[in-house]
């Protein structure tokens, strides 16, 4: 079973009909002894980095969510939830991450032609095939929908990468942790491919 850990995060109700459309038993859920016990986890994310700390915060998960990375079972993040689990946003300077990896998160900066949000389909050069790439022809065109952006202080932790105005690292692989920028449950077959390679790293 997948937990899908329930934050009032915006974006996980898409990730439970991915993961239900691939035939994946999972549970939304924010119960610390579910999420510990399940075979694999999924951090969704969708909304300003501050508020999904103190939410993570005050449904008492935040421990909870680095217990179980130490459990070494495969852990994914999604968007936002790719950016908790470092050291802190540029978008909330007071709020610590989970401080699972270390580096800042930036601001997109602006630029000619550019839109900020960041909203649509970018292709990403994947640097690393295994985890949740597996299988998967470079340069697929992904969904992304952010403001700010990771520029990891620890390159080889790097799995994909994207132009938006700047080199966005769009993933990360690290041991049983894998995170996207981008939304793989809003990716089309590339997408529900990346998580399905994630349901059989469960298994």
């Amino acid at each position: 079973m997948i937990a899908i850990i329930d934050y009032g995060a915006g974006n996980i109700q898409s990730v439970y009909k991915a993961l239900k459309y691939l035939g994946c038993e999972c549970k939304i859920t924010s119960d610390k002894n579910e999420i510990l016990n399940s075979d694999a986890a999924i951090l969704p994310g969708q909304g300003a980095f501050g508020d999904c700390m103190r939410s993570i915060e005050s449904r008492d998960i935040k421990e909870t969510v680095k217990s179980f990375i130490k459990t070494g079972k495969p852990f994914l993040g999604i968007c936002v939830g790719l950016q908790l689990l470092f050291e802190g946003s540029e978008e909330s300077p007071d709020t610590e991450g989970l401080g699972i990896f270390k580096g800042i998160i930036k601001k997109i900066p602006n630029g000619e032609g550019l839109k900020i949000p960041h909203m649509g389909w970018n292709s990403i050069n994947i640097l690393n095939n295994d985890g949740i790439f597996k299988g998967i022809e470079n340069n697929p065109y992904v969904y992304f929908v952010h403001s700010y952006y990771l520029d990891s202080d620890e390159k080889l932790i790097v799995s994909s990468q994207t132009e938006y105005g700047v080199t966005i690292d769009a993933s990360i692989s690290h041991g049983n942790v894998y995170a996207t920028q981008f939304h793989p449950e809003k990716s089309g077959e590339a997408g529900l491919k990346m998580l399905k390679n994630f349901i059989e790293l469960s298994r």
